[in-house]
């Protein structure tokens, strides 16, 4: 998966002109006798902690809007090769059975313009361990109601596991609870 911003620069390429700045700040400040001192390595961990959370934030989107996009292949390939998904429609591991499940619940029917559904996705807490993390985050679960005004249909929480596969940050279990489901 590719993340690009603004017109063509990708994550690193906009990790790297935020940290030139403040690589710079942070020898501008520091009296000239420590300037060596900097620890230029623990500056690097530091932005790579940012590009991890950065990436992981992208892969939370491509999610939701590939699930409200209705495009399930998509949809499994952010899983991981023992990626694993929980929730009310079943649980599944592996990409392949990922898409044969939501094939089977939902329907696979790529709609470059969406559905009309919208996964509202919010309040992420991401948590960095190497080429592991994890995560909470909300969710609300939107569609077209009568004369399509927006109707609320669930609100609930993401928890995640993702691992970082083959230099890619992917789902290594992702469990969706509904937390207030809507009363029918």
């Amino acid at each position: 998966m590719r993340c690009v911003v603004n017109g063509g620069f990708n994550m690193r390429t906009l990790s790297f002109v935020l940290a030139v700045p403040m690589l710079a700040a942070t020898l501008a400040l520091a009296p000239t006798s420590s300037r060596a001192a900097v620890n230029v390595d623990a500056l690097a961990a530091r932005v790579q902690v940012l590009e991890d959370r950065e990436a992981i934030r992208a892969l939370i989107l491509a999610y939701g809007q590939a699930h409200d996009h209705r495009d399930y292949k998509t949809f499994a390939s952010l899983f991981a090769t023992n990626g694993e998904w929980v929730g009310g429609l079943g649980t599944a591991k592996g990409p392949d059975e990922i898409f044969k499940l939501m094939d089977k619940t939902i329907g696979h029917n790529p709609q470059p313009n969406g559905s009309g559904t919208f996964h509202v996705l919010t309040n992420d807490q991401i948590e960095i361990h190497s080429d592991r993390a994890s995560a909470v985050t909300k969710w609300i679960y939107i569609t077209p109601g009568p004369d399509n005004a927006p109707k609320l249909v669930y609100l609930g929480h993401y928890n995640d596991e993702f691992i970082r596969e083959n230099g890619v940050w992917k789902f290594l279990r992702r469990e969706a609870p509904a937390d207030i489901p809507i009363p029918k």
